[in-house]
């Protein structure tokens, strides 16, 4: 067989076979749709797979005996910031910071229990202290003490006692109160700015007067102004800084069986007593 037989023989061949059909427009848009629904399913399942293994990983590392375990890729945890202006408790006998700024144990707390018992012995004759119950125990107690921190100057801890006792005489009842403040503190100098400064009741109007005990000049608030939760107070400086204020004052003003316990003098004298002086 020549050239032209094999050209020939293969044109008839090619003629006998039906050409295929002409693919559609619809059908070639309905096979690239498929195919692409298809890609979209395959990447959502693979990422719901590694969604779901890295769920499983976290939580069985952070829930085996509570402990804290999550791995390095896992969401840092938001902290409290701690607060760089709380003023640090003082350290209590165990060793450990205070829960706030009231003494319960230790030094400080007995000087406020010795402060109240010094209290209790310039009671003048006629009055008798009371017991009273107790708001935070229950408990029946001669008096009432605390011990509280205020702060810090120049490195030093600065601190309050208050001692306050009911006393009673014939029908009248009242009540005795003492606050001495630690050298440093930044109480006013002057003896009625000083009385004045006393449980912020002296800008509330009242009568101050100073009053020379011995080579002591004494505050003394002989009548309140608008804040009268005492009826008289008086404050004194000692030279070491230490301050003292003491208060007098009736339950009930209607009731007036009795006068006051001490007269203004007598009480800017036991503003200046050392009883009261908690070296």
């Amino acid at each position: 067989m020549n050239g032209d037989q094999l050209r020939e023989a293969l044109r008839d061949e090619m003629l006998g076979v039906a050409a295929p059909p002409r693919p559609s427009t619809d059908g070639m848009l309905r096979s690239a749709r498929r195919a692409r629904n298809r890609r979209r399913v395959i990447r959502a399942c693979a990422g719901s797979a590694t969604a779901v293994i890295a769920v499983a990983g976290v939580v069985a590392l952070a829930t085996p005996d509570g402990g804290d375990r999550r791995p390095p890729a896992a969401l840092p945890q938001t902290a409290p910031s701690p607060d760089d202006s709380a003023e640090p408790m003082p350290t209590g006998p165990d060793g450990l910071p205070q829960e706030d700024r009231t003494a319960r144990a230790g030094t400080r707390y007995h000087k406020a229990v010795l402060l109240l018992d010094q209290l209790v012995t310039v009671v003048p004759a006629g009055y008798t202290a009371e017991k009273t119950v107790s708001s935070k125990t229950g408990k029946e107690t001669l008096g009432t003490h605390e011990a509280n921190f205020i702060g810090r100057a120049d490195g030093a801890e600065l601190w309050s006692y208050t001692a306050s006792v009911d006393v009673a005489k014939g029908t009248w009842r009242g009540r005795l109160l003492t606050e001495v403040h630690t050298p440093g503190n930044p109480l006013p100098t002057e003896p009625c700015g000083l009385a004045r400064a006393f449980w912020g009741m002296g800008g509330m109007g009242g009568e101050c007067q100073p009053m020379t005990v011995g080579d002591a000049t004494v505050g003394v608030v002989v009548r309140p102004g608008a804040d009268d939760r005492f009826d008289q107070w008086a404050a004194y400086r000692h030279p070491d800084g230490m301050v003292v204020f003491v208060a007098q004052g009736a339950y009930d003003r209607q009731t007036s069986a009795s006068p006051l316990p001490f007269t203004a003098r007598e009480l800017a004298t036991l503003a200046v007593d050392q009883r009261l002086h908690l070296g």
